[in-house]
């Protein structure tokens, strides 16, 4: 799984030309589910997102202080698979490291109910899963990390061969 945090000042998901979510001072998160991703990649990533030190210590001085729990904000999560797309080769994206269908978007809603779970479900707004969405934002320093949790591969054990007389 793969996320891009912004710290923003506010942010919102217009669809149809309806506002569908907005926030206030906090951060926008844009999350791709990948091929692979189960609910612990999922869960690992929510937990994660919520504590990184985006903001500085304004009382006691510090620089990445303080994460979007610590300063009370709010949180808009926006799937977006095209976070995944390769472009190495030619000049059209190849989307297949992204996943589809309907496990990417329960394991993305989950995504979206475990981050509020870790912090506040009040303060955690949704786009669209698969809809045009126009997101409106405006970035507070610019500050933009990309984060990613990836599935650890299966370690089969050999089994134990009885010794040889």
């Amino acid at each position: 799984m793969k996320a891009i945090l912004q710290r923003v000042i506010s942010a919102s998901v217009t669809v149809d030309k309806q506002v569908v979510s907005s926030i206030g001072k906090g951060i926008l998160i844009l999350a791709a589910v990948a091929p692979g991703d189960t609910e612990k990649e999922v869960d690992a990533l929510a937990a994660k997102v919520i504590k990184m030190k985006l903001w500085d210590d304004e009382e006691m001085g510090g620089r990445w202080k303080h994460s979007v729990q610590d300063i009370s904000g709010d949180v808009l999560c926006v799937s977006q698979f095209t976070l995944l797309a390769n472009t190495k080769k030619g000049s059209k994206p190849d989307f297949h490291g992204a996943m589809g269908g309907e496990q990417a978007k329960e394991l993305y809603q989950r995504f979206v109910t475990k981050v509020g779970e870790g912090y506040d479900p009040e303060k955690v707004k949704d786009g669209v899963f698969q809809a045009m969405m126009e997101v409106a934002l405006i970035n507070d320093g610019p500050v933009t990390f990309e984060m990613s949790v990836e599935p650890k591969p299966v370690e089969h054990k050999k089994s134990a061969e009885p010794k040889k007389p």
